[in-house]
């Protein structure tokens, strides 16, 4: 999991990767830590061609105010540099990869 230091930062990854998984919490969050190796064994198991990003919000909170994020964690996935869909606080995995599955096929199984 890559970390985004910048907002300019962030711009540049979701101009130039068709997808993109960013999580956004910070150290402090219990949840979030135990979270978060999840999310990312479900995008290298079943969307590995999913970029995934992580966001610490205590020590870049400009980018996380941009993308409206007030709460941890938090999920934004991007196909071609839009945003698809949020979650936050309550995440379950099954959700995620529910929410995710149909959209991949569509932009990498063809």
């Amino acid at each position: 999991m890559k970390t985004i230091a910048s907002y300019s930062h962030f711009e540049e990854i979701l101009a130039t990767e068709a997808a993109v998984l960013v999580y956004f919490s910070h150290d402090a969050c219990n949840v979030c830590n135990v979270l978060k190796p999840k999310v990312a064994e479900l995008l290298q198991d079943n969307f590995p061609q999913i970029a995934l990003f992580f966001v610490d919000t205590v020590k870049t909170p400009d980018i996380a105010a941009q993308c409206t994020i007030f709460t941890v964690p938090g999920i934004i996935v991007y196909f071609e540099g839009r945003e698809f869909f949020r979650r936050s606080r309550n995440i379950g995995i099954d959700e995620l990869s529910a929410l995710l599955e149909r959209p991949y096929e569509l932009m990498f199984n063809e």
